[in-house]
C-alpha cells in the first residue's frame, strides 16, 4: 500500500461519513466515483462466490468506502456469475482469480473477504493476515477446535483486524435487546433457547466422476485430505460430511448461540451433549439432521439448540430465534431484528420490530440491508479503530461450544470441559477430534 492510500485509510474516519444512508438502495456508485477515487477506497478481494460470497461481493461492492478489486473461485462458472452481480454497482471491474493467494500478493488489496466452504475458513485467514490483510470471515471461524485457537493466536500476532460474519451482532434491534437482558430487564436469566428449522432434501447417493471442466478440484480440497471427486458434494452438500463441513449446528446453530452468550454474559461450558441423528433419508448425509444440544456453566443456567434440518415445524412462529428466560420474565428475539418482552405469566410487555424484512430461510443473503452495517463496523475498525461489533475470540468462542456439541454426537456421550478455556477433561478418544489431518504441504500455520 503506498503512503497516499495508507494516510487516506488513517484518515477516512474522519473525511468520509460511513452512514447507513450510503447502504440502503439508492446510493450511486458513480456518484460516488465524484467524491474520492477508487485508487483511494478499501479494495477487498472477495473469496468463494458462487452463493454467500455473491450476495456479500454485491454488498461490499454498494460500499462507499470500497472497492472490489477481486473476484476468487475455483469454479470459473460463480466468478461469470458474480461479475453480472458486482459491475452495475461499481465501475471498475474486478479482477478474476481462480486461486485467491495470487489476489493476496497484490499490494493494492487491503483485505480478504472470506465465504469458501468451512475447511478453508481459518487456514485461509491465517495465510491473509500473514499477507498483511484484514480479513472478514464467515461463521463458522474454523473446522475445528484447534484451528479457531490459531485463529484468535494469528489476530494477536499479525494485529489485523478480523471481523467475523455473524452479523446479527450488528443489527441495531438485536443489539437493543442484548443490552435490555444484560441490564437485568428480566432479573437474573437462568436458562436460554435457540433454534433452527427447514426441510433440506436428500442429497442422494453420489457417484465418483470424472472433475467438471470448471472446477479446480484440488484446490476447492486445499487443506482437506484428498478424496474422490463425487457428484453430490459441490457446491453445497459438502456442509452434512464431516471431512469438510461442520453440520447445521456451525452452519445455522453459532447464530444463535452467539445471541445467547453474548446475552448472558456467558463463556465456556462446564459440560456439553448432543443427542440425534440423520433421520429423514438415506443417503451420503453424514452429520444429524435432528439434533438437541445442552450447555451446562456449573450450577449458574445452561443453554438448549435444538436443530431441525429436515421438519420445518416452526418455533414461535420462526424458523429460527432465541428466547431468554429470566426469573422476572423473558425475552424472545425473532429471525430479523425485532424482539418482544413477556411477564412471568407470558403477557406482551414490549414488542419492538423492525421496518427490514428478513428470510432466515434464505442460504445466500437473508438480510442485506442489516449486513451492511456489519461490514461499514469492519471498515470503520481498519480506518478509525474503531471496535469490532464480533471479535476472532468471540467468534471462536460461539464455533467452539457447537463444536463440542458435534464431538459429544460423534462420540456418543456428554463431555466435561474447562470452564476457562472450553478444553475437553479427561476423555483421550473426544481429544482425537480436537484438530484433524491434513493434505502433506497444505497445513495451517502461525507462523
Amino acid at each position: 500500500m503506498n503512503s497516499t492510500r495508507r494516510d487516506f485509510l488513517k484518515r477516512a474516519g474522519t473525511g468520509i461519513a460511513l452512514s447507513l444512508g450510503g447502504v440502503l438502495p439508492g446510493f450511486s456508485a458513480a456518484g460516488y466515483n465524484r467524491i474520492i477515487g477508487a485508487n483511494e477506497r478499501i479494495n477487498v478481494s472477495i473469496v468463494g462466490v458462487n452463493s454467500r460470497g455473491d450476495a456479500l461481493a454485491h454488498n461490499f461492492a454498494r460500499q462507499e468506502i470500497c472497492n472490489v478489486a477481486y473476484l476468487c473461485d475455483v469454479d470459473s462458472r460463480a466468478i461469470d456469475k458474480c461479475m453480472k452481480t458486482v459491475q452495475p454497482v461499481q465501475n471498475n471491474p474486478p479482477k478474476r482469480e481462480k486461486d485467491f493467494r495470487n489476489s493476496l500478493d497484490s499490494k493494492d488489496v487491503d483485505a480478504i473477504v472470506i465465504a469458501m466452504p468451512d475447511h478453508w475458513h481459518t487456514p485461509a485467514a491465517l495465510l491473509a493476515m500473514q499477507a498483511g490483510k484484514h480479513v472478514y470471515l464467515e461463521k463458522p471461524v474454523s473446522h475445528n477446535p484447534r484451528e479457531g485457537e490459531m485463529l484468535v493466536e494469528a489476530t494477536a500476532k499479525y494485529g489485523k483486524v478480523v471481523q467475523i460474519g455473524t452479523q446479527r451482532r450488528s443489527w441495531p434491534k438485536v443489539m437493543e435487546a442484548i443490552r435490555y437482558v444484560q441490564d437485568g430487564g428480566i432479573g437474573n436469566v437462568h436458562f436460554g433457547k435457540g433454534w433452527y428449522a427447514n426441510n433440506r432434501p436428500s442429497i442422494g447417493t453420489g457417484k465418483v466422476t470424472a472433475v467438471p471442466d470448471w472446477l479446480d478440484w484440488d484446490l476447492w480440497q486445499g487443506p482437506a485430505p484428498r478424496l474422490d471427486y463425487k457428484d453430490n458434494i459441490v457446491h453445497y452438500n459438502w456442509h452434512w460430511l464431516w471431512h469438510w463441513g461442520t453440520a447445521e449446528t456451525l452452519n445455522n446453530g453459532t447464530h444463535m448461540v452467539d445471541l445467547l452468550l453474548w446475552g448472558m454474559n456467558l463463556k465456556y461450558p462446564t459440560k456439553v451433549s448432543s443427542i440425534g441423528g440423520r433421520y429423514y433419508h438415506e443417503d451420503d448425509w453424514e452429520t444429524p439432521d435432528t439434533q438437541m444440544v445442552t450447555l451446562e456453566f456449573g450450577d449458574k443456567c445452561s443453554i438448549l439448540w435444538e436443530g431441525q434440518s429436515c421438519n420445518a415445524k416452526q418455533t414461535e412462529n420462526s424458523s429460527v430465534g432465541v428466547i431468554f428466560y429470566g426469573d422476572k420474565g423473558s425475552v424472545y428475539i425473532s429471525a430479523g431484528d425485532s424482539y418482544t418482552v413477556f411477564d412471568k405469566q407470558n403477557k406482551v410487555l414490549k414488542e419492538v420490530k423492525s421496518e427490514i424484512t428478513v428470510n432466515p430461510l434464505d442460504r445466500v443473503n437473508p438480510a442485506e440491508q442489516l449486513d451492511a452495517i456489519h461490514i461499514l463496523n469492519f471498515f470503520d475498525a481498519i480506518t478509525k479503530g474503531t471496535p469490532l461489533y464480533m471479535t476472532a475470540e468471540n467468534g471462536h468462542r460461539c464455533t467452539l461450544l457447537m463444536q463440542l456439541a458435534n464431538i459429544s454426537q460423534r462420540t456418543g456421550r456428554m463431555l466435561r470441559t474447562n470452564p476457562q478455556n472450553g478444553h475437553i477433561i479427561g476423555d483421550n478418544e473426544a481429544q482425537q477430534l480436537w484438530s484433524r489431518n491434513y493434505q502433506p504441504g497444505w497445513e495451517p500455520k502461525v507462523s
